[in-house]
C-alpha cells in the first residue's frame, strides 16, 4: 500500500515533527509505503503538492485541511473518483466529511472552534481577568477552515467581557516563529495594559519567552497561552513565561490517519472523527509530559 502523507509545516519543525514522528511510527507498525510532503504551512503549497500527490496514484492520502472546503473539496471528489482515498489531518472539511464518510474520509485534530473557545475560557478562568480587560491574540483568522480556532479565541474571550487586540499572524511569522519577534514587541509596546496573550500557532507558542523578553515582560506580567507542546514549550512553562497550553497531540494526528487508510485499504471501514485536543498543560502536569515533549511524541 502507499500512501501521501502531509506533516503540516517544515521538515524538523516543531508541531511537524510530531505529525510526521506519528506517521513514522504508523508506517513502521502496519507496512504502508509512505512518502512525506512538507509545506512550511502554506496553502498554496498544500493545494500544488495535493495535485502533485494525485498524479502519483496513491492508494490514500494524509491531507491538511488549511486550504478550506471550498479549495480542497473539488481536489477530494476528484481523488475519490480515481480510487485515492484521502483523510484529513489537524483542520476539519465538514463538507468533505460529510460527502465522503462512507468512504473512508475520516478526521483526526482538534474541533478546531471549540478548541480556540476552550482555550480562551480556560485561560480567562485561571487568569481572573474580568471584563474591561485586554487580551492580544496572534492568529490565523484570514485562513478558511484554520481561521475558525481563532474565531474560537476570540469569540471566547469576548463573551467573557475582554476587549481583543487581533494580530494577524503573517507568512514571514508562519514559517519562522523568530521572525514574529518586532510584531509582538510592537503589540505589547501600543497595548500595555495587556492581561492575556493566546497565540495561535504551535511553534509562536513555543517561541513565548523569546517574545516575552524581547517586549521586557517578565513571567508574571501576563498570563500567556497557547497551543501544542515541544521541547520549548516545556521551557516556558517551567520558566513561568507560558501559563497554558491546549495539548492537541499532535504524534496521534500522524498515526491515526496512516491506520485510518489501512483499516479502510483493507477492511472497508468509514471515515472515524477522532478529537485530539481534550486536555490542558501547565505548570502543574508538564514534569509528566516533559520527557515525552523531548522525544517529540507528545
Amino acid at each position: 500500500m502507499r500512501i501521501a502523507a502531509f506533516p503540516g509545516g517544515g521538515e524538523g519543525t516543531p508541531f511537524t515533527n510530531n505529525v510526521h514522528n506519528g506517521y513514522k511510527a504508523a508506517a513502521e507498525d502496519l507496512g504502508p509505503d509512505v512518502t512525506y510532503y512538507f509545506s512550511d504551512w502554506n496553502v498554496e503549497t498544500m493545494i500544488a503538492q495535493f495535485q502533485e500527490a494525485l498524479a502519483q496514484g496513491y492508494d490514500g492520502m494524509a491531507v491538511m485541511g488549511h486550504p478550506g472546503d471550498e479549495a480542497m473539496d473539488p481536489l477530494i471528489d476528484q481523488a475519490f473518483e480515481q480510487g485515492v482515498q484521502v483523510t484529513v489531518v489537524n483542520v476539519e472539511l465538514p463538507q468533505a466529511f460529510a460527502a465522503h464518510q462512507a468512504e473512508g474520509l475520516g478526521y483526526v485534530g482538534a474541533p478546531n472552534y471549540q478548541a480556540g473557545r476552550r482555550l480562551a475560557e480556560e485561560a480567562v478562568a485561571r487568569s481572573g481577568a474580568g471584563a474591561g480587560e485586554k487580551a492580544f491574540v496572534w492568529g490565523l483568522l484570514a485562513e478558511a477552515g484554520r481561521g475558525e480556532r481563532t474565531r474560537g479565541i476570540i469569540d471566547g474571550f469576548e463573551d467573557a467581557g475582554l476587549e481583543v487586540v487581533y494580530q494577524e499572524i503573517d507568512a514571514a511569522t508562519n514559517a519562522d516563529a523568530q521572525a514574529g519577534v518586532p510584531t509582538f514587541t510592537g503589540v505589547v509596546s501600543a497595548n500595555p495594559d495587556l492581561s492575556i496573550v493566546v497565540t495561535d500557532h504551535g511553534a509562536l507558542t513555543a517561541a513565548a519567552q523569546t517574545y516575552a523578553t524581547a517586549a521586557g515582560l517578565g513571567p508574571d506580567d501576563v498570563y500567556f497561552a497557547g497551543f501544542d507542546l515541544g521541547p520549548a514549550t516545556v521551557d516556558a512553562i517551567e520558566s513561568g513565561y507560558l501559563d497554558l497550553v491546549i495539548d492537541q497531540q499532535p504524534f496521534l494526528q500522524g498515526y491515526l490517519p496512516i491506520l485510518q487508510i489501512c483499516l479502510t485499504q483493507v477492511y472497508g471501514f468509514s471515515g472515524l472523527y477522532i478529537d485530539t485536543a481534550g486536555s490542558f498543560v501547565d505548570r502543574s502536569n508538564v514534569e509528566f509530559v516533559a520527557p515525552l515533549a523531548d522525544r517529540e511524541i507528545r
